[in-house]
Formats: structure tokens, sequence, C-alpha cells
């Protein structure tokens, strides 16, 4: 089919949802905090630890009165005492003196190190007999060894991860300042689309996208509100559109950006107030007619009906705008999450003037990652459920040899 609109490089497509930035900030309770963007640096607010103590079981000594303790003669030194878990110590260390002390309790004054319980043994006279010397400084943790107070824990821009949460907790941030999660608002159009529940008749097609794209936004850290199946109706998908530009920071179309006959989303974002087609077409297989679009200040993505050009545009272009709005910085919202080199199993034929992106299974092989192609057009799911990524073959390049080195983004 011959395009109606001017075709624009992938990389032309990216730059143009570039323009779009972060949304506003809002504070959030520190359980809540996995997922979110932190929209300020996070400073330690004292010390970590705030006290000195030790990293292993033992006694607490002075290191000075270890010196030449060996197991032909070990060091005596009086017990004091012992430290008990989120006390202070009953009292200062003297000079010959040793006190029981358990891992992570404080140190207490006066002494420098920590002799491993297994160095060490109570004759039960109130002694305790050091069969190895210490260093001053030996399994003891200083006040502020992980962390100064003022020191940034983690920057703005973070995305934090489930172990991060811990780290903010132990800090004392019992809030924290992130960008707000992205409200994206799905629309799936169709006529022939009905819910997975329901037996599809001749002509009919269960819902696939308005499923996947679902997981997929909650995937990249933002909020989807999903609208359900709209009909190929101009009224019915214009009056869909404006309740979802009322309610949401971005929209996805799911079918309708083409050139058919039922493709009405084109023309429904036109007509819309303060609305711009930015772009209507990307040198790219598959995906060839989605649709990035401004209506006032949000960003619509129009992408393909066929449920696995769908997922690709999303891939490529859906979820760095994602991830972008929901406050990550630019490099790394468009950058894919991971890319694991790989050598090709299979020679793959390109066409020149477009960019391929092209689903591929993983195998590790002696070391290696090989990559192989799998086949399968834009409405054939399967081959997205078995693959474990894609990659991109670039506009200039018209064939891949079996055995040539690739950049597989996977999927996460």
């Amino acid at each position: 089919m011959a395009s109606r609109f001017p075709l624009v490089s992938c990389d032309e497509a990216l730059a143009v949802l570039r323009r779009f930035r972060p949304l506003g900030s809002e504070e959030v309770a520190v359980a809540d905090v996995a997922g979110r963007v932190l929209a300020r640096p996070v400073r330690a607010t004292l010390d970590v630890p705030h006290f000195a103590r030790a990293y292993m079981d033992g006694y607490a000594v002075r290191a000075a009165d270890t010196a030449g303790a060996g197991a032909a003669a070990p060091a005596r030194l009086r017990v004091a005492g012992a430290v008990e878990m989120g006390r202070p110590a009953p009292a200062r260390l003297q000079a010959g003196e040793a006190m029981r002390i358990p891992t992570g309790g404080m140190l207490p004054a006066g002494a420098d190190a920590v002799v491993m319980v297994e160095h060490t043994v109570e004759p039960g006279d109130g002694t305790v007999r050091i069969a190895r010397p210490a260093a001053a400084g030996q399994h003891v943790m200083r006040r502020g060894e992980d962390m100064r107070r003022g020191a940034v824990l983690l920057a703005a821009g973070h995305r934090c991860r489930p172990h991060d949460v811990g780290a903010l907790a132990g800090i004392g941030a019992s809030r924290v300042l992130v960008y707000r999660r992205p409200r994206v608002a799905l629309i799936a159009t169709g006529n022939e689309i009905v819910p997975p529940e329901v037996t599809p008749k001749a002509g009919q097609v269960r819902s696939i996208n308005q499923y996947a794209l679902r997981a997929m936004i909650v995937a990249e850290g933002g909020e989807a509100l999903d609208l359900g199946v709209v009909p190929d109706r101009h009224a019915a998908i214009t009056r869909a559109l404006t309740r979802a530009l009322g309610t949401a920071d971005a929209v996805l179309l799911s079918g309708g950006s083409s050139v058919g006959t039922k493709d009405l989303t084109p023309a429904v974002i036109r007509a819309l107030p303060r609305a711009r087609v930015l772009v209507h077409g990307i040198r790219i297989k598959p995906g060839k007619p989605t649709l990035i679009a401004r209506v006032g200040t949000t960003p619509v993505l129009g992408l393909p009906g066929h449920p696995v050009s769908a997922l690709v545009v999303f891939e490529i272009f859906g979820a760095p705008l994602v991830r972008r709005l929901g406050g990550q910085p630019e490099a790394q919202a468009f950058a894919p999450r991971v890319r694991i080199p790989a050598r090709l199993a299979t020679a793959i034929v390109s066409t020149a003037g477009r960019d391929d992106w092209v689903r591929v299974r993983l195998e590790e092989r002696d070391g290696e990652w090989i990559a192989h192609p799998l086949a399968g057009g834009s409405a054939e799911i399967a081959s997205f459920v078995h693959a474990d990524g894609m990659l991109r073959i670039h506009g200039d390049t018209v064939a891949l040899d079996a055995g040539a080195r690739v950049v597989v983004q996977r999927f996460c």
C-alpha cells in the first residue's frame, strides 16, 4: 500500500519524543517508593552508622592489650561485662579489660578493636584468654564509615529498586520527593475486537493489544487507564480521546493509524482543538503507520492495530516516553534497559531505507549468546511470546550474515 504521508526515520521520531518533559513531583512514603523516580537527591541526615560498632561476635578490646598474644602465650584480660544489642556499652573499657560484644553492638568507649570469639577462651575465672593479637580498627565499623552526614545516597533521576527502599529507611528518609507516575490512557479501536472471555465469531479477534499494552505501561512505571475498546466510528473515537485527554498525561491509541478506510485516528486528532500531528509514518518494520501527536501539552501515540507491530512500536517509542514522563533522565529513558552482545545464528535479509526490528530467541552457548531470528508477521503473537528480545537492522544494511555480531535489546 502506498504511503499518503511523509515518512521519517526511527531516530527522527525518537527526537520528537525527546521534546516531552517529566511531569511534576509529589511526596510519597518510603514504603511506596519502589519503581518511582527521585525528583531530588536524597542525602544522609546523620552519619551511618552513627556509632562505632562490631561486625563480628567476640570481645571489644584495646588493641595494645593484645600485642604479642599467641596460642602458646595468650593475652589475659578481665571481662568487664557485655554489650547488649540496642543499648550503649555499660562502661568505658579500661586498660587490661575486654567486653563481650555481638555483631552490630556498640563499641564501648576506650576500645578500638574486636577479637573474634573463635580466637578466645573464657576459663570461668572472670578473664578471657586471647590467642591472636588485634590491630586497631579490626572488625570495627567506624562512625560514618558507610556514609557521612550530608552525603548523597541516591541522585535525582534514579529509579528506586526494592533494596533502595531499605537504604532510604536506614538513613531515616520516611518520605521522599519523586516524579509523579504518568497516567497513560489506553484506547483500543476496532469493530472486530472482542474480550478474551468471548469466543470470536468469523472475522472477530480477541483483544490482545489492550491487555499487553496495559501491562507494558505498568512495567515502565506508568499508571494505565484502560478506556476499553472503541468501535471504528469517528464520533466514538473522538469521545474516547476527549475523555482520555481530560484525565491522562499521555494517550496510546491502538489501531486506526494507517491509511485504510477505517483508520480514523489521524483525522480525529487533527479535528481536536490545539492538536498537531508531529509524525505520521516511520521508516521501520513493523510499525510503519505509527503516529505521534500533541494535543495541548499531552503526547498522543498512535500504534498499529496488528499485535506484534503494536508491541514492537511500544518497545521502541512508548516505553521511552513513559520513562521520560516519569522523570528518568533523557539518556536513561531513551536507552534500552538491557543490551546483550550476541552472534547471529542465521543470516537475515533486510530492505534498504528502513530499520527492521527482528524478534530473536537467545541461547547461551560456549560462554556467548547466540541470537536466533524468529519468523512471524505483524499479527503473529507466537513470535513475541518466544522472543527474548529484538535487534535493530539499520536502514543502510541489506543483510546480516550468520555469525555476525549484533546487539539484542532484551525484553524485561
